[in-house]
This record gives structure tokens, C-alpha cells and sequence, in this order.
């Protein structure tokens, strides 16, 4: 039986999940990455297939496969030779999603003083991406090529679970599909066997609350706008 307490803390720790884009330097302890692990590995999977496989980055390692990634975003001759291997996005955008994915980015950029005319100002602060926003502890999350849909569905459940558990213990995180781009870079970087594909990255940390895009606060829609109740 789940208390009133425990279901407030459940919904504060969902509720409270943001995409954090600047972090303290502040290490996160390894048995916390471990314990946030642990928990998230409870996730649902169909036929308890686990599809997850997680590579955790903090010191030198994090800050190598950065340089290299950065070295590439920065050069348009090497950037332009970098493809995702899969379409995280629709390939064709259609009203309301890329309203709300118009709106995000420029309330975003507002924040941050960035106007439409300023593509270097813009193009820096998607590069920070690949700094993880300078958090601690940075994750590439991979999946076996021979997986299909709904081991992807499932990889969701995983990460959010990794959001969530962080978010309990007072920890943040972003979700970064951004590196799916340099794959074959983090490929080479990690050592990775040819089966294992890159799903994407995620910054862990404790957020930097002096920071002006940590203050972004994302929309949702209500229920009644997504919903339909059948009786």
C-alpha cells in the first residue's frame, strides 16, 4: 500500500524533472550513479529482454570523447560528414509539434539573449551539448542492432526511470539526442562492438541555479487535449 507521502514524493520527483542545461562542478558519488542505475533497471521490458547497455563518463574520459565530438561540430567539412543513424524527429514537421518545438527553442534562446540573427551565439550553445552542459557524469545509452520498436519503447521507460531516480536523490539530468549525430566518433571513442548501436547521451549532475536557462520551465498540454475517457 502506497501512503499519501510516499505518492507526493513519487509525483515531486516526476513533476519536478527539467532538462538542465548548465550543472555545478560538484562530483555525483559513484554508488549514487550505481544506486540511480539499479533502480531505473526495474523498468519494463518486454519478455525481460533489458535491452539497455550504459556507458558512464566522468574525469578524462568524458573530457576526451568532448574534444573529439567538439573538434568535429566545430569543422563544417568534418561536421557535415557526421549522420544520425536513425530519425529521432519526423522527416516532414507538421502543426502543433513543430510549434511547440519552435516555441521551446526560441524561449530558450531568449533567456539566454540569443536573437534569430545570431547563428554563432546559437550554434555555441547547441555545442555545449557535447560538454554535457559540463556536468559531472555523462552517459551514452547503446542498444543491440538486432532490437526492434518496441525495445525502443521500452529503452524510454529506462531512461525516464534514470531521470526520476535522480530527481529523488536531489540530482539532475538531460536527455541529449544531440550526440546520436557523432556516433561513429563515440563508436570509436568507447570502443564499442559493431552491434551496439548509440540511442543518445544524458548529463548528470546538480543543476547550476544561478544559471538564466535553468529558469526554462517546458509547457504541457492538458489532459483534455490528449485524452479521451470511454466508458
Amino acid at each position: 500500500m502506497i501512503s499519501n507521502e510516499q505518492q507526493r514524493a513519487v509525483d515531486a520527483a516526476i513533476t519536478s524533472r527539467r532538462s538542465i542545461r548548465a550543472y555545478l562542478e560538484t562530483p555525483v558519488a559513484r554508488e549514487d550513479i550505481e544506486a540511480i542505475l539499479e533502480v531505473a533497471a526495474r523498468a519494463p521490458s518486454g519478455t525481460n529482454t533489458q535491452p539497455w547497455k550504459v556507458h558512464v563518463l566522468t574525469g578524462a574520459a568524458k573530457a576526451r570523447l568532448s574534444d573529439r565530438i567538439l573538434a568535429a561540430y566545430a569543422d563544417p567539412a568534418q561536421n557535415r560528414e557526421h549522420v544520425e543513424e536513425y530519425a529521432y524527429y519526423p522527416r516532414e514537421w507538421v502543426s502543433p509539434f513543430v510549434d511547440r518545438r519552435r516555441k521551446v527553442g526560441w524561449d530558450l534562446y531568449a533567456l539566454l539573449g540569443l536573437t534569430r540573427d545570431n547563428k554563432t551565439g546559437m550554434a555555441a550553445q547547441h555545442g555545449r551539448n557535447y560538454r554535457f552542459f559540463d556536468a559531472p557524469v555523462g552517459m551514452i545509452f547503446t542498444i543491440d542492432r538486432v532490437m526492434e520498436q518496441g525495445s525502443w519503447l521500452d529503452y524510454g521507460m529506462f531512461l525516464q526511470n534514470i531521470m526520476v531516480a535522480a530527481r529523488g536523490r536531489g540530482l539532475d539530468t538531460c536527455p541529449q539526442a544531440a550526440f546520436t549525430q557523432f556516433h561513429r566518433i563515440i563508436s570509436d571513442e568507447l570502443g564499442l562492438p559493431e552491434n551496439e548501436m548509440i540511442v543518445c547521451g544524458m548529463a548528470l549532475g546538480f543543476a547550476d541555479l544561478d544559471k538564466v536557462e535553468n529558469t526554462l520551465v517546458t509547457e504541457r498540454e492538458p489532459v483534455s487535449s490528449f485524452a479521451r475517457f470511454l466508458d
